[in-house]
Order: structure tokens, then C-alpha cells, then sequence
């Protein structure tokens, strides 16, 4: 007879398991300070967030009571589950694990597989409902609540089945992996690059100390206002916003880590608006920053360069564009300089404010900028719009495999493709062309 689980019916040969069952032997508690000299191995919630490698430290760095964990456990997050975390602790040391009590444990028994577990914890069996088993006052202070958690009844397949699905998974999760680290390492190239042509140039000339660094002699530093205008956007009043439309804000929360995301919090105008208020439209290659931020956080500043957008864009009044008004500055040299340290550590300490960062645009005008002959300008933007393109790439690429892990989760845990259906030698030419 078939199960049937969250409205899917599931082959004969699966059963049901509440996740209580792999929650029968509790970690023990542990308070680290009592081993003040002992290294253990920590797995807790900000290491996750960073790099998702667990840290060394000794108990007297530990300032509470921990769970004493065995390798193979499995960790799903419930602190903030908007922000999903599942973790496996691993043997990378020989000493002794311990893991946040913002963690909840499970731990496989002899009929289920780790690897398993831990997609499980991934899938719509769990995730989803986990993120309504929720108490407290606001998002960034909700946790799940343990008792209700495991509760949650999740499908189990036979054990060489599970084995196989975390096998397929498994592959395509170490495909995105090896893509997050080769896309890292490019955007950390870039930065490299960004400091070393803005400091030496491209020509390996002879340099000359300024009030910004070390710079090529034949620069010239001039001021940020002598060579661009700056213009900042127009207070549309909310009360004037609609629905949806064709005429969306683009708002300091658009731009984030120097990228456009009109995904984030849309509002919209009525498409007269781009009439009304033509000075303040957007149009492709314009170069725009965003003036403020959290006080404290270099979350303002960011600039981006706008593509060809489907929808007419409105500049908001928190955000300047940045015209050159010369030509001794080519529009894309302006660009790249915009991102790099050399002009942000000059940049940040101009912004004002105690709940709220500001960067003023009458401040910014006087902020150093090096120009070097046009033909050496096109010769460091070419470089990074190769550079780029290749990051582009990267995140394609990078985009397809999650989507391909998505699409094999929802199939492979509901059984609507089974293991026999795939090939486990096609999904490896895929993770190797994805290199």
C-alpha cells in the first residue's frame, strides 16, 4: 500500500518517520569554560554564515553552555529560520565537538543515511513548515519551536535508495560548491586588480606619493566635482505610489554589494511619472550611488552601472547619478575607480549621521580622483570588462546548478523521478562543464 505525505502519494516501499525518531539520544551539555585550556572543534551560527567551517577555540573563549556533538549530526538552524541553515558536523579535527543550543540536533540511526538526513532537512517535507513552527516578536528574534519540530513527519525510502539520492544530490551540491569558491576567487581577483592598477597603473611607470596613495607619475589628481556632475535623486512622495506598473523607484535597498536587485521591495509609480519627472529617469549606462546607509556599516557607497532594463526607472533622492563632464575621464575608468578601496577609504569617513549613514554629495566633490591618459584609462577598463564577463558567466553557471539541486530535491524527495530514471555519469559532465 502506498503512503501518502503532504498531499503526495509515495511508493509502497517508503515509510513516514516523525523527526522525533532521530532526536531519541540527546547531546549532552557541555560548558566549555570549566575546560578553559581543552580546543574544541565549534560549530556555531556565525561560522556558519561565514564560511560554513567550523572554528577552533579554546573553552575559556566560550562564554556558555554548549551541545557536546558527534560527528555524522546533523544541525538544522532555529534561530531566524528565514534564514535557512542545515549543517553536518564532520571529523576536521580530532577534538572534541560542540555546537550553539541555537542548533537542533538529529541523529541518523542504523536505517538512515547522513547524507540523507541532511537533504531532507533541505527539502519541502521539512524546510517549510518548519519556518511556521515560530515563536517570538520579531523576524530576527524567532526560533523554532523543538517540541514542534520534531514532530514533523518526513518520507524515508529504503536505505540503498536514500543512499543513491544523497549520492545524486550530493554531486551536484559538490558542482555548486566548486562554483561558489571559483566565482570567489575571481571577485577577490578583481578587488586584487582593482587596488594594483588604481596604485601602479597599467604601464609599470615610476610612482609619486598623493594625499590617496601611491599613484603612476604621469597621473593627474584632480578633484571629483572638476570632472563629473553629481546628481542626486528626486523625494517621490509615497502617497503617490501604486500597486504595480511599469514605473518602478530604484532605492538605496535596489543597490547591494554594487549590483541592481529591483526585486527587493518594489515600489511603483504611475508611468506618466517618466513624463512628469523626465530629469529623474534612468537610462542604461547611467552610474548611480547609493548615499546612505545603517550607521556604522559600510552599506552605503555602493555604485552600480545600470544595463538595459525592461522597466522606465526612477531616480529616488537617497541615490546620486554620476555624469562625467569632461572627456579627459572616460565613463567606465570613473566606474571601476568608484569601486576600489583607494577611493572608498577616503569616501566613508565623509558620511554623516548617528541612526543613519549620509554621504553628501557637496562633501564628495572634493575627494581626490587620479586620471591617467585616455588611452591608458581604456586599457585598465578593457581588462576589468573582461574580468567581468567572466563573473557573469561564473554566476550563470552558478544559477543553473541551484536550480538543477531545486528541481532534484522536490523530484528525488516526493518520488516523482525515482534513481533508476538518471544517469549518475550525465550529472557528472555536467558538474565538470560547469568548471
Amino acid at each position: 500500500m502506498n503512503s501518502k505525505i503532504a498531499n503526495a502519494l509515495l511508493p509502497s516501499t517508503w515509510r513516514v518517520q516523525a523527526l522525533s525518531a532521530f532526536h531519541a539520544n540527546r547531546p549532552s551539555i557541555i560548558d566549555p569554560a570549566r575546560h578553559a585550556n581543552e580546543t574544541f572543534e565549534y560549530y556555531s551560527i556565525p561560522a556558519y554564515q561565514d564560511d560554513q567551517h567550523p572554528r577552533l577555540a579554546m573553552g575559556r573563549e566560550i562564554g556558555s553552555s554548549k551541545l557536546l556533538l558527534d560527528s555524522g549530526t546533523v544541525l538544522f538552524g532555529k534561530l531566524n529560520p528565514r534564514v535557512e541553515k542545515v549543517w553536518r558536523v564532520g571529523s576536521h579535527t580530532s577534538h572534541r565537538k560542540i555546537g550553539s543550543t541555537e542548533w537542533l540536533p538529529l541523529f541518523p540511526c542504523s536505517e538512515v543515511d547522513e547524507d540523507f538526513l541532511y537533504f531532507l532537512m533541505w527539502s519541502e517535507h521539512v524546510m517549510p513548515k518548519a519556518k511556521t513552527l515560530v515563536s517570538g516578536s520579531t523576524p530576527s528574534r524567532q526560533r523554532v519551536d523543538p517540541r514542534s519540530f520534531y514532530r514533523i513527519e518526513a518520507p524515508l525510502p529504503p536505505f540503498p535508495e536514500q543512499k543513491t539520492i544523497a549520492n545524486i544530490l550530493g554531486l551536484v551540491q559538490r558542482a555548486i560548491d566548486d562554483q561558489q569558491q571559483l566565482l570567489k576567487l575571481t571577485t577577490e581577483l578583481k578587488k586584487t586588480l582593482l587596488h594594483e592598477f588604481f596604485t601602479k597603473g597599467f604601464r609599470g611607470e615610476a610612482q609619486k606619493k598623493t594625499e590617496i596613495g601611491s599613484i603612476p607619475e604621469s597621473w593627474e589628481l584632480t578633484e571629483l566635482g572638476k570632472v563629473v556632475s553629481l546628481f542626486p535623486g528626486y523625494a517621490f512622495k509615497s502617497n503617490e505610489a501604486i500597486e504595480s506598473s511599469n514605473t518602478q523607484l530604484v532605492r538605496m535597498g535596489n543597490l547591494y554589494q554594487n549590483k541592481l536587485d529591483l526585486t527587493r521591495n518594489p515600489i511603483f509609480y504611475p508611468d506618466d511619472f517618466s513624463q512628469k519627472h523626465a530629469r529623474f529617469v534612468l537610462k542604461s549606462g547611467d552610474l548611480i550611488m547609493s548615499l546612505t546607509g545603517t550607521s556604522g556599516k559600510e552599506d552605503y557607497g555602493f555604485t552600480v552601472e545600470l544595463k538595459s532594463e525592461p522597466r522606465t526607472l526612477l531616480l529616488n533622492q537617497r541615490i546620486a547619478r554620476i555624469d562625467p563632464i569632461t572627456n579627459r575621464v572616460s565613463k567606465d575608468f570613473l566606474f571601476y575607480f568608484l569601486l576600489c578601496r583607494k577611493f572608498l577609504d577616503h569616501l566613508y569617513p565623509t558620511a554623516k549621521g548617528m541612526k543613519q549613514a549620509n554621504l553628501s554629495t557637496h562633501a564628495m566633490k572634493h575627494l581626490k580622483v587620479p586620471i591617467p591618459c585616455v588611452a591608458e584609462q581604456q586599457e585598465i577598463s578593457r581588462h576589468f570588462r573582461v574580468l567581468d564577463r567572466k563573473i557573469e558567466l561564473l554566476e550563470s553557471k552558478l544559477r543553473s546548478l541551484q536550480d538543477l539541486f531545486c528541481t532534484l530535491l522536490h523530484q528525488l524527495m516526493t518520488a516523482q523521478i525515482r534513481v533508476n530514471d538518471l544517469e549518475l555519469p550525465e550529472l557528472e559532465r555536467l558538474r565538470e562543464s560547469a568548471l
